[in-house]
């Protein structure tokens, strides 16, 4: 059997935690066997966890792509700003390439990746939307599919982001200014409707989307507060507190703010780093809720709720059928399913969920690898990709007070694209 070898770029959580690991673990089928990382100290406790050469440890991605083709695979974790370019790269150079959601947080930019979709045809290019790959959404889709309650009229689904989990990432962390990654909806949840794609089995006809930035704000930093919750008078009460979320919590997040996460060099990061600033005093700009309108081409209609106001970081959905209905639980694995005219409900408990996207992670991993081990190609970027319009319609359309077309809206960023590399060239 053949054994597939992969490079990873970018040593953030993403690619040192969440994908690197069954890679590890299954060396029977693949193996790490090279790193490229900017920042040394993820570098080396990348190096150092997966036992890479030092030659194959490198500072930079365009350094890994200056050399012979080292691997079969390119996993690109990095900054947004960076996926389109470096998928580029990767394909020009003839890997297999997984590419973290968002694939580009342009428009032009994913114009561009369906350009390169289209033209290397012959290699595994597709995007960690990994909310498919769980035995949750999987179940659904099942449901659905079995026709038993009907046909499928309407679904709510709800992104319950999680207080802290919003202020770690979209206030004090890489996706809080849209001017530096992309809008909320982009960011956050391109998963999620790439997620109402995967259920619906149908395209998107049209959005309409309303939001705003309502709560993490300069209107609500009050005289008594500081621009470090160490110095705040106002931070026992505060539930946004750095002290709350990262000292009295271990989370996989923490990573993100020390590579070493313990309890004395969190304290001593937050006191200077951008993790310990006052959630009403950051450059973030991203809206902090946001509601969309959703019609699909086979006349299924959604409703998509985005929240930085929950307790519980999770997934909530509910599908209507013409003859019963179905709720559901993503962190707690469980599904309920209540048949019109049966007086009991169904309940199917999935089993104990993990952190990993309730197991996505890892099976996205394994899809990809078998895919190149058996020498097949995934067509499912291109679903992915319509996933990204969606995002980007969503802000549009909350920006603009106006419901958005899908193909129009395609159609325009297309000839924009093309109008504006004919005045560049």
């Amino acid at each position: 059997m053949k054994k597939v070898k992969v490079a990873v770029v970018g040593a953030g959580v993403r690619g040192t935690y969440a994908y690197a690991p069954y890679i590890f673990e299954n060396q029977e089928v693949c193996e790490i066997v090279a790193v490229a990382e900017t920042k040394k100290g993820r570098r080396d406790l990348f190096s150092k966890k997966y036992n890479l050469k030092e030659e194959n440890v490198f500072e930079s991605a365009e350094e890994l792509f200056e050399k012979e083709k080292i691997a079969d695979a390119i996993i690109i974790a990095t900054n947004d700003d960076r996926h389109f370019n470096l998928a580029k790269l990767a394909l020009e150079k003839g890997y297999h390439v997984l590419l973290e959601k968002p694939m580009a947080n342009s428009l032009d930019g994913l114009v561009h990746i369906k350009e390169l979709a289209e033209k290397y045809t012959d290699k595994v290019f597709m995007t960690c939307h990994v909310l498919r790959y769980t035995e949750f959404f999987k179940k659904l889709k099942e449901i659905i599919d079995s026709k038993e309650l009907g046909a499928l009229v309407s679904i709510q689904h709800n992104e319950n982001i999680g207080y802290f989990h919003f202020a770690h990432s979209y206030v004090r962390g890489n996706w809080r200014n849209s001017s530096d990654t992309g809008p909320l909806m982009l960011t956050k949840s391109c998963h999620d409707l790439d997620i109402l794609l995967y259920l619906t089995g149908s395209k998107c006809r049209k959005i309409a989307s309303f939001g705003s930035l309502k709560h993490f704000n300069s209107d609500n930093f009050k005289l008594t507060m500081s621009e470090s919750c160490y110095r705040c008078s106002e931070e026992e009460n505060c539930p946004y507190s750095c002290k709350k979320i990262y000292l009295e919590n271990e989370r996989m997040m923490n990573n993100a703010v020390h590579i070493n996460p313990t309890k004395e060099n969190l304290d001593t990061i937050l006191k200077k780093g951008p993790y310990g600033r006052c959630v009403y005093r950051c450059d973030n700009n991203v809206v902090d809720n946001m509601v969309s309108i959703i019609e699909f081409e086979n006349d299924v209609t959604a409703t998509f709720n985005l929240s930085a106001f929950t307790k519980e970081c999770t997934r909530t959905i509910k599908l209507m059928f013409t003859h019963g209905e179905v709720g559901g639980n993503f962190k707690e694995n469980e599904i309920r399913i209540k048949k019109f005219g049966d007086i009991k409900e169904e309940v199917l408990k999935l089993g104990k969920n993990d952190l990993s996207h309730g197991g996505g992670d890892k099976n996205l991993i394994k899809h990809f690898i078998d895919l190149i081990i058996n020498e097949k190609i995934d067509n499912s970027i291109n679903e992915s990709i319509e996933s990204h319009i969606m995002a980007f319609a969503s802000e549009y359309s909350r920006v603009s007070e106006q419901v958005i077309y899908i193909d129009e809206f395609l159609k325009d960023a297309i000839d924009m694209t093309s109008e504006i590399e004919d005045t560049l060239f």
